[in-house]
């Protein structure tokens, strides 16, 4: 079956038509937040794919992780953010299925042997969100976190949201809370904490960007690298797969990846390391980049930024890489 895309819509009209084995069968976590982005990404390959548009060619393939089967630790705890990867990749490999659909800021850095990043789509909003319960005060411009009162409990698993906030407000308090988007919601309305965060990105891709909330600036609390971008992988020599995938890379979400991911192979910090890393694409070509190192209690905390051309995005992103491990001390990275 001819799965070559139209010329007229996408930015590879190189690619040659070919014929593969039906249906594709895409790997996705099974939350609802996955799978909203794995439809997501499919109707975005359908309506750049004319001839899949009228047919039944994709199969999701639901699975469960062990970053989704363990809940009551934090991730550093249990091998890190590849866990929500690990067994998506393994049927991936072993050819159970034929691609995968990720939040990039929850893919490895390294990819196991095979296995390739074949593209990344448009970025949503990759600001994180500050969601507040009922004993929090009345926000106030220009300090977000002023609306937690004193001694306020903190529900996060993440290690970077905790050493941000405890470096702005070390008489905060932090508890683990994790789960899905709507579990982490209904914890935080029943009582367990008194504010959580959450990717703002998430919450609008499973319908509930109207939750009471407050959005942070990405240079008040720097996102996670990849935060907002839904990556897919596939494998090498899949060549015929890797080309249609290249037809849908939105070419910032690619630069502003490439930047982040750099940072992060750079600095190769270990699960429990706070590592934050934000970048955007300028007018003219340019890119900035802002890169954040911490201690998960905040007692430490590096920021700096870096600009450059966008075809310079990996140089920058291992640069600034460099300089803020150049200046933190070692044992942050152990």
């Amino acid at each position: 079956m001819d799965l070559a895309p139209s010329h007229s819509a996408g930015h590879h009209p190189h690619v040659k038509p070919h014929a593969r084995d039906l249906p594709l069968r895409v790997g996705t976590r099974a939350s609802p937040l996955a799978l909203a982005q794995t439809r997501s990404f499919l109707a975005l390959l359908r309506h750049f794919c004319p001839v899949l548009r009228s047919m039944n060619v994709f199969e999701e393939h639901a699975i469960r992780t062990t970053g989704d089967l363990v809940q009551d630790r934090r991730l550093a705890e249990i091998g890190g953010k590849g866990l929500f990867a690990k067994e998506i990749h393994e049927a991936l490999a072993d050819r159970r299925i034929d691609f995968a659909v990720h939040s990039l800021k929850d893919l490895e850095t390294l990819l196991p042997d095979g296995i390739v990043l074949a593209c990344t789509l448009q970025r949503e909003d990759a600001r994180d969100a500050l969601l507040l319960g009922t004993g929090c005060l009345s926000p106030v411009d220009g300090d977000p976190y002023a609306a937690l009162a004193p001694g306020a409990l903190i529900g996060t698993s993440s290690v970077r949201r905790q050493a941000q906030l405890l470096h702005a407000r070390p008489d905060l308090r932090i508890v683990t809370l994790r789960g899905n988007v709507q579990t982490r919601l209904d914890k935080l309305s029943g009582g367990a904490c008194d504010a959580s965060l959450l990717a703002l990105a998430g919450l609008r891709r499973v319908g509930l960007e109207a939750v009471p909330k407050l959005v942070l600036d990405p240079e008040t609390m720097v996102p996670a690298a990849g935060q907002g971008i839904i990556g897919i992988t596939a494998r090498a020599d899949d060549t015929e797969l890797l080309d249609l995938l290249a037809g849908i890379e939105d070419p910032e979400a690619k630069a502003v990846a490439t930047a982040e991911r750099a940072l992060l192979a750079y600095l190769d910090g270990s699960c429990r390391t706070p590592i934050g890393g934000y970048a955007r694409v300028l007018p003219g070509n340019g890119l900035h980049l802002t890169g954040l190192v911490a201690r998960a209690d905040g007692s430490f905390l590096l920021k700096r930024v870096i600009s450059g051309a966008v075809e310079d995005a990996a140089r920058l992103g291992a640069e600034l890489g460099a300089s803020l491990r150049a200046d933190s001390p070692a044992d942050i990275f152990a």
